[in-house]
């Protein structure tokens, strides 16, 4: 019998979780063991979940052994040993530093990453993602952040948002009825495909870039002529630059970046403007003051909206799930030999 370990995130402004109450009824069913550490930011609360083993916040370290881990967002970054099979997003294979020491801690501990960026099916399609929700809230953000720019202050801090209709009203009220020229590329995917539905349901003029239009090679003028621009492309060693290093001084538009897919310390970041991503405190990132250029980079936006995206994210991965018995093969099995492929070359 599987045993699943539904971690609580620590992380802060983390209230989402993988598995849904629907989904560990559907896991206890198929027989696998379930426990779920007390969180009390968790968007879905325990109360809603099916009777099962409960555990302390935090307490993952100590489960048995043969227990799979199962968080989102990233682990305390405390340099412990890493014994156990964990699921998660690891952010581990671009040559991330914080993804090296996670990496090297799996390594010490003779665990395992299963890494949910790269849980893939037989057409390498993901299985499961939280692409819309980041962005339809990586847009919403990116809009606020063009308001303020317009007011010339820098973006305030940002919070939770209860449904899509709460969040589509607020940024509404605060672009008092203006319709910023935005440029998505990336339109034609998950994430592409909730920034341009929140710009459209507001009215914004939407110009929608995908591969055809940037397989020629960057960077490209016409992001400059936009107010604001939406990166949604998950970048590799293919990624052409978007938006080079001498946009800050250039003749331009732009005013703010939404970088959504937020790797900015990755060798193949499309944009070179910015070094480190944004929090929901300070969202934007003034990079230059005259003209202004804002980005905003935060690397948990479908936490914004934490029920919806968790609902949705676990509706996707349950299928999966319900096969952890069959660990070593289909999609488990290829987030393994991925793992085991980077931890060779580390080892």
């Amino acid at each position: 019998m599987t045993h699943i370990w539904i971690r609580g995130e620590q992380r802060l402004n983390e209230g989402r979780v993988g598995v849904s109450p629907a989904g560990v009824k559907a896991l206890i069913e198929a027989g696998y063991k379930i426990t779920i550490e007390h969180n009390p930011a968790r968007a879905i609360p325990l109360t809603e979940y099916p009777t099962v083993d409960t555990a302390p916040m935090g307490s993952w370290p100590g489960a048995p052994h043969d227990a799979v881990i199962m968080g989102l967002k990233e682990l305390p970054d405390d340099a412990s040993p890493l014994p156990h099979r964990h699921i998660m997003f690891g952010h581990a294979y671009k040559s991330q530093p914080n993804g090296l020491r996670l990496l090297n801690r799996f390594l010490a501990g003779g665990g395992t990453l299963y890494d949910l960026e790269y849980l893939t099916d037989t057409a390498n399609k993901r299985v499961a993602a939280f692409g819309y929700w980041a962005g339809y809230a990586g847009a919403a953000i990116a809009l606020k952040c063009w308001a303020s720019a317009e007011a010339r202050s820098l973006c305030s801090s940002v919070s939770a948002f209860a449904d899509a209709r709460a969040l589509k009203s607020n940024v509404s009220m605060e672009l008092k009825g203006a319709k910023p020229r935005v440029i998505i590329i990336g339109a034609n995917g998950r994430v592409g495909s909730g920034a341009r539905d929140l710009c459209n349901d507001l009215g914004s003029l939407v110009t929608s870039w995908d591969m055809a239009e940037t397989a020629h090679g960057g960077p490209f003028p016409e992001i400059l002529e936009h107010d604001i621009f939406l990166n949604c492309i998950l970048a590799n060693h293919n990624t052409p630059v978007f938006v080079g290093a001498d946009a800050k001084t250039v003749q331009r538009n732009l005013t703010v970046i939404g970088d959504i897919a937020c790797d900015p310390d990755s060798y193949y970041s499309p944009i070179k403007v910015y070094d480190r991503s944004t929090s929901w405190s300070v969202p934007a990132l003034r990079v230059h003051s005259d003209p202004i250029l804002d980005v905003t980079a935060i690397d948990n936006l479908p936490s914004i909206l934490p029920r919806e995206s968790s609902e949705d994210f676990a509706a996707q991965l349950l299928p999966s799930l319900l096969k952890l018995d069959d660990i070593e093969n289909g999609v488990w099995g290829k987030a393994r030999r991925i793992f085991d492929s980077y931890a060779l070359g580390l080892d």
